[in-house]
Parts: C-alpha cells; structure tokens; sequence
C-alpha cells in the first residue's frame, strides 16, 4: 500500500526535484510544498507550470497561501490568482488584508478583478461564497452540433462542462442539458428537445450545508445559484460542496468534544490555539463535576456505613455516561444528514426507551454477580438496580438534548461525549446512593 510519504521525492537532488515538480499531481504538490519552509516553497513554486501552479496554490492550507502570497512579487501572484478557479480565487482574496487586497486588484484583468469583488462580497456560510461563474451556457435555439461547438470553445475556462445550463436572453435559468445527451443526439437535433426544464437550484442566501445535502441527495456534478429574478449567478460544485461537508463534519467533531472550531489543521494548529479552543469548556466541566462532589459529600453517611458501594461508583457513573454518549453522537448525526426532524421526537424518545431499558437490564445482569461477591444480595440488588436506571436516564438525557439545543437555534453538536457525561455523573451519584439509603434501609 502507498502511503503519502511514498508521493514526494525520496531523492533530493536538483534532478530528483525536478522530475516530481514536473509529474506529481497539483495535490501532491500542495502537501509537499506545505511541508516546505517559505523561502524553498515559493522558490519551487515558480518552478511549477501556470495551471497546475494555481491548482496547487489553490490546494494549500489557508495560512501556507498567506505565507507565500506575502514572499511572491505582486505580478507573480496575481498571475497565479488569474488562473485559479473562480471560488478558489475568492477564498484566497478573502484571508488578505486590505492592503494586500488593494495591491494584488491593481495587477489582476479588470473582469477577475470585477468577478472577484462580486462573489466576495457574500457573507461566509451561505451559497454565494463558494459558487463559481465559471459555468457553461447555451441556448435552446441550437442545434445539437452548435451546441457541442460552443462547449468546445467555453470548455478552457469552465469548472465542469458535463451538464450545461440553458438561459433565456435576460440570462434567466430555463432548464439543463447534459453533455451525454448532446454527443448521443443527431447534428440537427434542436437543444429544447433535450433539455430537462426545471432544475434543482439554490439562491445565494442558502446555506452551505444545504446545499451539500442538495448535491447528495440529488446526485448532482454541481448546482446553480440563481437569484431572485430567476437569472443564473453561478454554480456550486461537487467538490466545493464535498469540502464545505467536510469542514461541517470537522467542526461538528470538534464540538461534540467541546473544543471551540479552528481552521488550521492538527499539524500546523500552533501551542496557542489549541489551548485557547480547549480551556473553555474544561474550565466549564470542572464547575459541572463539583454536582458529583456534592452529591457524594451529601451521602458521607450512606458510604461510611457500606464502604462497599465506592468500589460500584465509577463503574456506575461511567456506565450512565457511556449509555447517555452513545444516544447523543447518533442523534446528532442523524440531525445533521436530515435523517431524524424535530417534529420525530416523541418517536425517538418512545423507541429510545425501550432501547434503553433492555440495554440497562442486560448491564444490570452482567453487575449483579459482581455486587453479591463484593456486599451480599442486598449490595447486589442496590447496584442492578441502579445500573439500570442510570443507563435509563443516560441514554435518554443523551437522545433529548441535542433536541432541546435544535429547538433553541443551537448546534446540537454541543450535546455530545463530556457535557452528557458532566450531567450523567452528577445524576448517576444521586440516583446511585438515593438507592442505596432506600435497599439498605439506612
């Protein structure tokens, strides 16, 4: 099996060099340049050909770009903006700062200059920040070959031809054709027999997220932007989509281990950063366990008399965190693919339910033994008992909350792995040693 490390040039000779700059893909560029200091990278860079020096321009990590982006000539860099596609060339523009911005328009072509500032000028998150007007159009009054001929001619500068859009004279969205279609179809055939009227399209105020999930659930190569007055803005692509997935999916597991979101990756995320999206909600869950320390303190009497129960407690609590982890981590997935809606809760709390119970009874099937070697039947009893419960209230506080935070506009990602388990632990202890004074009498 290949690995990454087997992609870069085991051989660092000029010669070596030379030959993997000339043959590896834009991709594997990118992560080698990445793994270059500043100075070598950018000398390497204009090494690179124009088109595959902007794809793996495009393809470095946001901060590598602005590295680099500060070493380049303005001239040199704008010529490597020019080539980029549409969306990738506004995402950089976006990182710069204003002056960088201001010299970087004077020496790009005023029509990149003009598409840049128009598509940077959407809010982040929603569909106009990743669609791109490099797009193929035609219209329904060709025929099948005219229609191919003009393909051929905007096919340079277009992201992706397989599926073309038809517009009216106001470049009003009428229908799609696809490039299968055309090729399969007669010379004469008219276009308006081929086109598919009405295709899925999304406005530039949808959000991102949404339109990945409209992407995949229609299968498509890429989706047009169109705006209020029906005219074709631009088109998201599968990839672009594919990444904002990605970045979702990213954030949401950052978030349901209470880390606060970062861009950078793992490997170039600094000291700095880490601790700073980590000690906020250590800091929070420290204050969320005093309940558990409390609730121990309050029982002081219940443990002294049956110092036997403190070998169960960890046991218990993590049990019940463990249960309430799982609920939460497949509820908030199935929130966010759109598989479960709000309105399904009584639904999933009813079925949780049943789930739970039967998980809990096992559990407490597997503990009694252990209680009735460590305290006798009564310990025994007091720890079945309890496991079952806690596993109850686990697995349901873990299924309920990420929709209660959908209902109050928040991520329900939030609800996941050491919130459950803060809340969990503390009414694990309650639950544990209330059982305990009523089984033991005391």
């Amino acid at each position: 099996m290949t690995s990454e490390l087997d992609l870069y040039p085991a051989d660092t000779s000029a010669e070596a060099t030379l030959r993997f700059i000339k043959t590896a893909r834009p991709v594997d560029l990118a992560s080698w340049l990445s793994r270059l200091s500043v100075d070598a990278a950018a000398e390497h860079l204009v090494e690179i050909g124009p088109k595959r020096r902007a794809q793996a321009f495009a393809r470095l990590p946001s901060d590598h770009q602005a590295s680099l982006g500060a070493m380049l000539p303005d001239h040199v860099l704008a010529r490597i903006v020019a080539d980029m596609n549409a969306d990738d060339r506004v995402d950089f523009f976006n990182q710069l700062t204003p002056g960088a911005q201001e010299r970087l328009s004077r020496h790009l072509r005023p029509e990149v200059r003009a598409a840049i500032h128009r598509l940077s000028s959407y809010p982040e998150e929603c569909a106009g920040a990743i669609m791109t007007s490099d797009y193929a159009v035609l219209s329904a009054g060709m025929t099948a070959a005219e229609a191919i001929a003009a393909l051929r001619a905007q096919a340079p500068g277009a992201e992706t031809i397989y599926r073309s859009y038809i517009v009216d004279a106001d470049h009003r969205l009428t229908g799609s054709v696809r490039l299968h279609a055309l090729i399969l179809a007669a010379d004469d055939t008219p276009v308006e027999d081929l086109v598919e009227a009405a295709p899925v399209s999304v406005t530039p105020e949808t959000d991102q997220e949404d339109v990945g999930k409209m992407i995949a659930r229609y299968d498509l190569l890429a989706i047009p932007v169109v705006g209020t007055d029906g005219r074709l803005m631009g088109i998201v692509t599968h990839d672009d989509a594919v990444d904002v997935m990605q970045a979702e999916a990213t954030e949401d597991f950052q978030k349901m281990s209470h880390v606060l979101p970062f861009k950078q990756t793992m490997r170039d995320a600094g000291i700095g950063i880490l601790y700073s999206k980590r000690i906020l909600w250590l800091t929070l869950l420290v204050f969320g366990n005093l309940f558990s320390g409390a609730g121990i303190a309050y029982f002081e009497d219940v443990i002294l008399a049956y110092v036997s129960l403190v070998f169960f407690l960890p046991l218990l609590i993590d049990s019940s965190g463990n249960a309430g982890s799982q609920s939460a981590t497949l509820m908030v997935r199935a929130l966010a693919t759109g598989d479960v809606e709000l309105k399904d809760w009584s639904h999933m709390i009813l079925r949780e339910l049943a789930v739970a119970a039967a998980l809990g009874a096992t559990m407490a099937l597997v503990v009694f033994p252990l209680g009735a070697w460590r305290g006798g039947a009564d310990v025994a009893l007091t720890i079945g008992l309890t496991m079952f419960v806690v596993v109850l209230i686990g697995s349901l506080v873990g299924m309920s909350l990420p929709f209660l935070l959908s209902c109050l506009r928040l991520d329900p990602a939030t609800a996941s792995g050491p919130l459950v388990t803060t809340i969990s632990d503390a009414t694990g202890v309650l639950i544990y040693f209330s059982i305990a004074t009523a089984v033991l009498s005391l």
